[in-house]
């Protein structure tokens, strides 16, 4: 019997397992349990992550790039 894993989005109260950042990723293991990650972490354990998750949440789309600060003064 294969269940269904429902994706609720990721919000900014979800917080990153390993440093407590706004998390952006949610690894779903095979028992079910969740790991959060920022995109920082999950870069870094991004390889492993893939072998062992049930399915991955990939929020990191959400993340822009800030003008920089001449961009800004152009205006």
């Amino acid at each position: 019997m294969t269940g269904t894993i429902t994706v609720r989005p990721l919000t900014a109260t979800d917080r990153c397992d390993r440093c407590g950042a706004q998390a952006y990723v949610r690894a779903v293991m095979s028992s079910g349990s969740e790991l959060l990650f920022c995109a920082h972490h999950w870069h870094d354990n991004e390889d492993r992550l893939r072998e062992v998750s049930a399915a991955i949440h990939d929020e990191r789309d959400r993340l822009v790039a800030v003008p920089s600060t001449a961009a800004l003064e152009e205006r």
